[in-house]
């Protein structure tokens, strides 16, 4: 047993003694003395026990200290060292030690939204509305926005490389300034310049106040940027454009930010050749619907309108435009004029059946020389498009492609960008190989056009067309006045039947406009005069005949047609007309007499259709 031990044993005897003493008399007088002695005992071990606690260490006794490991043998002058280490088992972190139950750091708390606004950002979608170009843009803002905020930038910008023409301009932009220049930038001897002529990417720190405006020239006055950094971003082995970041930190970029912009340079180039695939699939596709919609079999080109909309719906897939021109040839008056304009800005453009100046004008050189004209700048051309008189405010790009067919010019297209340089010599050499087909179709209308007005019946029904019904009929009006003959004229109108059409697979108006001509054709003889006025309208004169007579002939008709079904592919129908009298009696002028047959039409379709009304 140690000293320390014993000392130990002898204090708690002495403190047990004076509590028995304590506890086995009842004289006040040695009670009071015994307490005391215990508390002033118990203050001095406590004193005692406090000033050893707080003794220097290294003052202990030889005794109470381990013995000394030797330490090794030092080499003899040798400079070099290792370190020792006398517990050789190390320490390591193993799978087993990541379970469940591990508690990360406490940190900061989460804002209540912060889910909600992750979510925002994460899955924010591109625009329905945008094209190919516009859907770049987004995702190039977004990723320009990541760089400034990364670098801790004043400004991010993406600046497109113009070769042809040697010039930088900007694509968009992150910036805390309002002062970017939206002009496009020479090639001088700036740093952007440097850039591009050397191919590499540039830094500079602690720009001088004095040289900021010549050094960045992409602001409109100076913002007390003092370190800049750009990297150029090739696309096939070629300088398309360059990423630029700027502070107003001196010496706030080095090497380092160079090689993290080259990360962020490599995902725009991948960006920019997935858009480029996914850009060239969709037009293909696109200039492929549009084609086969034009030579589609349903396609029935029997007026204006229907090739208008036909053409007009194929060139909005063949390419972009903001302003289009139909212009089509005449072939019964010789002329080429606009048949069709369609504007989507709110700017001045040419009317619609305008005439067209072959000399002097822009389309008037396409017409005469049978090629392509393109102008890149129209405000750099004071070349009319169409006509001398013409009143546009248009200034972009310009298009004019002739639709020639076997050496004949049967029409232009003319397509208009408010974007300079919009159209490349691709886009016309496509639009060169599409006009063979557009220029077919215009000169199979143009022929049947033609034809049609050199003929006097309707191809469909066979009966007189309405020009020549009125010639008729100018000169059977004559014959009854001069033979003081009663006359009539019965206008017959197919009623719609348009809650019909869905039973079909195909359009039954064919069928319908067949059978009910020759009803009608069956119901007149020798001295009637039966014309196709319109689509569904036909017109029967009535010679030596009374209103009466002719609407009993007219209520008999309508009867018939109405009880008589008609064949309709694998289903059966029938169909109603309404019919409109006029009495011709004592009349020479044909065009009076239509119009009061039409008027009585009119009133019978008032009635809902399947009526006969007559006008004295």
């Amino acid at each position: 047993m140690d000293q320390r031990q014993k000392k130990r044993i002898v204090t708690f005897i002495i403190f047990a003694v004076l509590a028995a003493v304590l506890l086995f008399t009842d004289i006040l007088i040695i009670r009071i003395i015994t307490v005391s002695l215990i508390v002033i005992y118990v203050g001095f071990i406590i004193f005692l026990r406090d000033s050893i606690r707080f003794d220097l260490p290294f003052e202990r006794k030889q005794e109470d200290l381990p013995e000394l490991e030797p330490l090794p043998p030092q080499p003899d002058r040798d400079e070099s060292f290792q370190i020792i280490s006398k517990n050789k088992k190390i320490e390591v972190a193993t799978a087993g030690g990541f379970g469940g139950d591990y508690k990360y750091p406490k940190t900061t708390l989460k804002p209540p939204d912060l889910k909600e606004r992750f979510e925002e950002i994460a899955y924010e979608a591109l625009p329905p509305e945008l094209g190919a170009g516009g859907q770049f843009t987004f995702v190039l803002e977004r990723m320009l926005s990541v760089i400034k905020e990364s670098f801790h930038a004043y400004t991010a910008v993406f600046f497109w490389y113009n070769k042809g023409k040697e010039k930088l301009s900007i694509e968009t932009y992150s910036s805390d300034s309002t002062e970017i220049s939206q002009r496009k930038f020479d090639i001088e001897d700036d740093i952007l310049s440097k850039i591009v002529l050397k191919g590499e990417p540039e830094f500079l720190n602690d720009i001088s106040p004095a040289a900021e405006a010549d050094v960045i020239r992409y602001y409109d006055s100076p913002q007390g940027i003092r370190s800049f950094v750009g990297v150029p971003l090739f696309y096939d082995k070629s300088l398309i454009a360059i990423i630029a970041i700027d502070s107003r930190s001196d010496d706030e970029f080095g090497i380092e930010t160079i090689y993290s912009l080259g990360r962020f340079v490599r995902v725009i180039t991948m960006i920019i050749s997935v858009f480029e695939e996914k850009h060239a699939d969709t037009v293909a596709q696109e200039r492929l619907k549009g084609l086969l919609n034009l030579i589609d079999v349903d396609k029935n080109f029997e007026s204006d309108e229907e090739l208008i909309k036909s053409v007009e719906t194929c060139t909005e897939n063949l390419i972009s435009w903001d302003a289009f021109a139909f212009v089509h040839y005449n072939p019964i008056e010789q002329k080429f004029k606009t048949l069709k304009i369609v504007n989507h800005t709110s700017l001045k453009y040419a009317g619609e059946f305008l005439e067209v100046d072959l000399n002097g004008t822009l389309v008037g050189k396409s017409i005469l020389s049978g090629m392509p004209v393109k102008i890149d700048d129209t405000s750099s051309s004071g070349t009319p498009r169409f006509s001398k008189s013409e009143d546009v405010s248009f200034d972009g790009s310009f298009l004019a492609l002739p639709l020639i067919f076997n050496g004949q010019n049967y029409g232009v297209l003319c397509f208009e960008s408010l974007k300079k340089n919009a159209y490349s010599n691709s886009d016309v050499q496509f639009l060169k190989s599409a006009a063979g087909m557009l220029a077919f179709v215009n000169f199979s209308y143009s022929t049947q056009k033609l034809l049609k007005s050199l003929i006097a019946v309707d191809v469909e029904t066979k009966v007189l067309n309405a020009v020549t019904f009125t010639e008729r009929l100018k000169s059977d009006l004559t014959k009854a006045e001069q033979l003081k003959l009663p006359g009539a004229l019965a206008m017959i109108r197919i009623d719609d039947f348009l809650e019909q059409e869905s039973l079909f697979d195909s359009n039954p108006f064919p069928k319908v406009l067949h059978a009910i001509s020759e009803l009608i054709t069956s119901e007149t003889t020798p001295l009637n005069i039966i014309g196709r006025m319109d689509e569904r309208v036909f017109a029967v004169y009535f010679f030596n005949a009374t209103t009466k007579d002719v609407f009993l002939w007219a209520e008999k008709l309508r009867v018939k047609i109405a009880r008589k079904p008609i064949p309709v592919v694998s289903k059966q129908t029938t169909y109603t007309v309404s019919i409109g009298v006029a009495s011709a009696s004592g009349k020479t002028d044909p065009e009076e007499i239509i119009y009061n047959a039409d008027l009585a039409l009119r009133k019978a379709l008032e009635k809902g259709g399947n009526t006969v009304k007559n006008i004295n």
